[in-house]
């Protein structure tokens, strides 16, 4: 018993250190977001005090020179509508591909496994010039490049959940009369809320801090929050460091928000999509 109690407290201590570490970058961000530029390089681990301390300048230089508003209002429409396509379509097209059974149905299944473990950069420059050819190089455009990356996770995840859900379920909403659409969204869709919201959460994570992919589709055009974070390099490498780390906070308020308001089901969703069936 004694030795389980202190297994248990190394344990739980190893964990709070590992949250410490983790957590700490976001922290060291926070703090350097009210010293002045200057003092940045000089002390980063220090707190601000009276000599280094400057407020919200930082915060307020870092809206001007970055466009934020302007920047915060294209990444707000473009992970909405991306997040808001990959549910949509990818529940869909798991719902089909595991109820169905043939074999193209079986191959498209794995082409999907397979295009998770494909690098980006290995077509990230003819996915740029396909996308700049057939006018997809704008923030419309980008929603529907964004679905074809987000689509193999996210319907690896929809199909283990929807094997879990009893045929005779969709059987009887046909006997009462359901088409399939009907069927889908009546029955299948509202159980598969929690994938839903995990696969939402995940993509909207991902789609709200990617760089790459904006940066090459919609470049300097229609800024994107992490595109307007790197607008802050000067010339010759120089960087306005507080009004980065201001504008790197404002960037991580939202998501932040949104993860801790979702956090609940991300487990849950895992879980039913990755082990059932």
């Amino acid at each position: 018993m004694k030795n389980s109690k202190v297994s248990n407290g190394l344990f739980y201590t190893f964990l709070t250190a590992l949250s410490v570490a983790f957590l700490s970058p976001i922290f060291i961000v926070l703090m350097n977001s009210f010293k002045g530029k200057f003092h940045i390089s000089r002390v980063p681990f220090k707190f601000p005090d009276s000599t280094t301390f400057v407020k919200f300048e930082n915060y307020l230089a870092g809206i001007e020179k970055t466009g934020f508003f302007s920047a915060f209002k294209y990444s707000l429409f473009i992970t909405v509508a991306s997040v808001a396509a990959i549910v949509f379509f990818t529940s869909m097209t798991a719902w089909y591909i595991t109820r169905v059974k043939a074999i193209y149905t079986k191959v498209l299944y794995y082409l999907f496994a397979f295009s998770m473990i494909v690098p980006f950069q290995m077509v990230m420059f003819t996915m740029s010039l396909v996308a700049n050819r057939t006018g997809l190089d704008n923030p419309l455009g980008i929603i529907v490049i964004y679905l074809g990356f987000g689509s193999g996770l996210s319907v690896f995840m929809f199909s283990g959940f929807v094997k879990s859900i009893p045929l005779e379920i969709e059987e009887a909403a046909e006997i009462d009369g359901c088409n399939p659409i009907q069927t889908y969204f009546r029955v299948v869709f509202p159980i598969l809320k929690p994938t839903a919201i995990t696969v939402a959460i995940l993509n909207a994570m991902w789609i709200w801090n990617d760089y790459l992919l904006p940066y090459l589709t919609i470049g300097n055009e229609y800024k994107t929050i992490p595109i307007a974070v790197q607008s802050l390099k000067g010339s010759y490498g120089s960087i306005d460091m507080g009004a980065m780390m201001a504008v790197l906070v404002l960037a991580m308020i939202p998501i932040i928000i949104f993860y801790f308001i979702c956090q609940k089901h991300i487990i849950k969703g895992v879980v039913s999509g990755a082990v059932k069936g």
